[in-house]
Order: structure tokens, then C-alpha cells, then sequence
């Protein structure tokens, strides 16, 4: 220090006074940064006390602790808001939905129907999360393993939502306990059970006690997204446990009235997941519960999400009484398309003379299922089908085409032209045609003023 001190005193005022600047630079950067370290760490220390403080509430509010909860903005839900309006927005956050099964179609089913603003869920499951069940659970990580699918679900929804009021119940539905777990009149219920008994059971007691229900089918061993489909239990096809669900629910005359999301998807090489050899003979012991199955189907984790998703999204949907939603069977009945459409040429042929029809196999395809429902506009669900030139003054087009029986078809073609419909028919199904079609013709504006 005195050697500095010595030279410093050798150098000539210049000198000194650019060493006495630069030391005072120095001094004030180190200050500086001293300060802004010191900032930080009070910021740190106030950081871990916030989190402590906040463990201690979580703490507190297990044991019966009132603690507030400051609810956030529900950004998540704007696209929900757009599409359904401020009303029907906030008509879907008040309704009450239970899920009974918290597995792979289950949880997202929940998921989804949290993330649209559902406030009032119950989730109903006896079983755990296992190490199998990962590749299709909605929220369930490798740290969830063992614990109870609806605590996991229960712990993960209130980060997402934490005003959701989440009722999680560890508990087998059943027949005698069905009145205390589908209590509090709920607006909907979905069953994503995969036993049959236990399906049977809470199908039966929903329309038993005219409670809304949808129920999935069998997501094990399907592949293809796109023959998923939501329609009513009398119109599945090729899905054996919708066909057994069918053979039950009939020995209580339940035969239609319950929409199903299923997939047309045919099951043809995946097989039951084989037990290890030595628990072969003990199989039974290795089922969740007794009654239960020990070998399961293997699951593709894409399709159980795509399940749940669909039946969430028909759930919106219901719920809000979304204008023109009419979920649209798919039948692979290319037969009976190519059998309407050939009769549509010939009638067109004989009745007016037409050479060439405007529309093709697709069209027709297209006005019998998603315009009319596969039903005539006269009676209803009909054995034998027709489409006919609804006005005949009209030509024949998307919005001049109905659906009758044949009969039906035959008496239309002997009408007159000039024929009144209004009187020979009724104002009432008159008027619900031309509403329909319009609605139609309103749907195509819309889609081509996008396109």
C-alpha cells in the first residue's frame, strides 16, 4: 500500500486525477452490483417465504382451514365463449356433470369438460393408477403411480382451475349405491366404466330416472381415429361390447334413447393380454375386484383420448343446446345409398322426363344422413327409404330433395303439380321442412363465404 501510495505521489496532476477517476468508476460499478446482488437475494428470501406461507395454507385449508383463493382470469375458456355466446357460456361453467371411470376415456373427458369452464364435477373410480395405465391417462404421471385415479385427478385439476368444485369419490358404482353417488341432480352423466354389469347398472338407473347419459364403448384394441363416432345404442355396428351392452339393456326394453361414442372399427388380430404362467390357474386373484376381468385388451393411448374427448364435446354441446348439432351415424351402407340413388334416376326419369341427374352416390349419401337423419319427413324411422322431389315445380336439388318411405314416395309421385302441400300434408310438416332447409341453405352460405 505505501509502494502505491509513493507512486501515486511521482505522477504529475494529469496523471492523478485520470487514476483518481477510474478508482471511482470502479467503486461506484462494484457498489452497484453489490446493491443489485443484495436485491436479489431479498427477492429470493421473499420468494421462499410466499411458498411457505402458502405450503402452511395448503396445509391448513386439509384440516378445515378456511384460506382464500384468489380466482384467475378464465382466459382458457375465450374460444368456448366465442363459438357459444356470454350466455350459454356461462349456463355451461353452473352445470353439474359426474364421470363415473377416471381412466383413459374418463380423465379427458373431465379434462376437457374443465378446461370449457365446467365448475361442478364429481368424479366416481375405486381404482389406483398403475404403471400400464400411463400411455392413456389424461393427467397421471409416473409419481401418481399407486395413488387413487380421482386424488390425481382431484390434485392436478385444482392447478388448472382452482374455483372447480371437484367432489372426487373412491367408490365402485353399483346398484345400491347409485342413489348417493349420481345425487345432487346432475345435468349429465358420463359412464366410462369398463365392466359390463356395472355399465348395465348406471345405464339402466339414468333411464330409469330420466337423468341424462352417455356411455363409452370398447376403445381396446382400435387403431383408427376416424370411425370414432357418437350415435344412439341401436344404431351400433361391428363393436362386440356395444353389441353385448345391446343384448342386456333389451331384457329391460331399453333399446334406444342412449347415446354411445363408439368406433365401426372392425377388432380382427389384437388379442387378450396374456397373463404370466404362473398366475394362470390363480387368474381371478389378479382382477381389480372379484367379478372383474384379469386380462384386458391392449390400448392404444391415442384412442381412449379420443373417446373421452368426443363425449366431452358432445356434453358441451347438449348442454348448451348448440343450434344444428345432430351427431351423424355413420352406417358403411354404401349398398343402400347406391340402391337410393339409382331410384332417384328412375323417378326423376318417369316423373319428369330427366336424362342426367345433378346430384352423385355422395349427394345422396349426404341429404339422406345429415339433412333428413336416415328418416322420412312424413313418419319417421321407416324398413324401406326413398328420396323424392319434395316441390315438383322446383328442380331437383339439395334443397328440393326429402326422404320418404316408399310407399310414401309412390302416393307423392301420383300428386298433381299444382297440388296445395300445405293442405294435402299440414302446415306442421310443411313448415318443418322448409325450416330445416333453410337451415341448410343458411349452413352452405356460411361455409361458402369462408372458403
Amino acid at each position: 500500500m505505501d509502494r502505491l501510495s509513493t507512486l501515486f505521489a511521482q505522477q504529475d496532476d494529469r496523471t492523478k486525477f485520470t487514476l483518481t477517476a477510474i478508482a471511482a468508476s470502479i467503486l461506484t460499478a462494484s457498489s452497484i452490483i453489490g446493491y443489485q446482488e443484495l436485491q436479489r437475494q431479498r427477492r429470493k428470501h421473499g420468494k421462499q417465504q410466499v411458498s411457505s406461507l402458502d405450503h402452511e395454507a395448503r396445509f391448513m385449508n386439509n384440516i378445515n382451514t378456511p384460506v382464500l383463493k384468489i380466482a384467475p382470469t378464465p382466459h382458457y375458456i375465450s374460444g368456448e365463449q366465442a363459438i357459444l355466446g356470454d350466455d350459454k357460456t356461462k349456463q355451461l361453467q353452473d352445470a353439474f356433470v359426474i364421470v363415473v371411470g377416471a381412466g383413459g376415456v374418463g380423465s379427458w373427458a373431465a379434462l376437457m369438460l374443465l378446461r370449457a369452464g365446467v365448475r361442478r364435477l364429481r368424479l366416481i373410480d375405486f381404482d389406483q393408477v398403475t404403471l400400464s395405465s400411463l400411455n392413456r391417462h389424461a393427467v397421471a404421471t409416473l409419481d401418481d403411480v399407486g395413488t387413487p385415479k380421482v386424488k390425481t385427478m382431484q390434485r392436478h385439476f385444482e392447478r388448472i382451475s382452482p374455483t372447480c368444485q371437484l367432489d372426487a369419490r373412491i367408490d365402485l358404482f353399483n346398484a345400491d349405491n347409485a342413489d348417493d353417488l349420481l345425487s345432487g341432480h346432475p345435468d349429465y352423466i358420463i359412464d366410462a366404466i369398463d365392466n359390463i354389469n356395472t355399465k348395465i347398472d348406471l345405464i339402466r338407473y339414468c333411464y330409469d330416472h330420466n337423468l341424462k347419459v352417455i356411455s363409452s364403448m370398447g376403445a381396446g384394441a382400435k387403431a383408427d381415429p376416424s370411425r370414432i363416432q357418437i350415435t344412439d345404442i341401436s344404431e351400433t355396428l361391428e363393436d362386440p361390447l356395444a353389441r353385448t351392452v345391446r343384448r342386456h339393456l333389451k331384457k329391460y326394453n331399453i333399446e334406444y334413447g342412449v347415446p354411445v361414442a363408439y368406433s365401426t372399427e372392425k377388432p380382427h388380430h389384437v388379442k387378450l393380454l396374456p397373463l404370466e404362467e404362473d398366475r394362470v390357474e390363480e387368474a381371478d386373484d389378479f382382477a381389480a375386484l372379484p367379478d372383474f376381468r384379469s386380462r384386458i385388451l391392449p390400448v392404444l393411448g391415442t384412442i381412449p383420448s379420443m373417446f373421452g374427448m368426443a363425449i366431452a364435446n358432445h356434453v358441451i354441446l347438449e348442454l348448451t343446446q348448440y343450434p344444428g348439432y345432430h351427431p351423424l351415424p355413420i352406417k358403411l351402407r354404401e349398398g343402400l345409398y347406391g340402391r337410393l340413388y339409382r331410384d332417384l334416376i328412375v323417378r326423376e326419369s318417369r316423373e319428369f322426363n330427366t336424362k342426367v341427374c345433378p346430384m352423385d352416390v355422395k349427394d345422396v349419401a349426404y341429404i339422406f344422413e345429415e339433412i333428413w337423419h336416415g328418416k322420412s319427413v312424413l313418419t319417421g324411422p321407416q324398413n324401406q327409404m326413398a328420396l323424392v322431389r319434395w316441390d315438383k315445380t322446383k328442380p331437383l336439388n339439395f334443397m328440393n330433395t326429402v326422404v320418404m318411405s316408399k310407399e310414401e314416395a309412390r302416393r307423392h309421385d301420383a300428386l298433381s303439380s299444382d297440388v296445395d302441400l300445405s293442405q294435402h300434408y299440414g302446415q306442421d310438416i310443411c313448415i318443418m321442412i322448409e325450416k330445416r332447409l333453410k337451415e341448410e341453405e343458411g349452413l352452405r352460405k356460411i361455409w361458402d363465404s369462408a372458403l
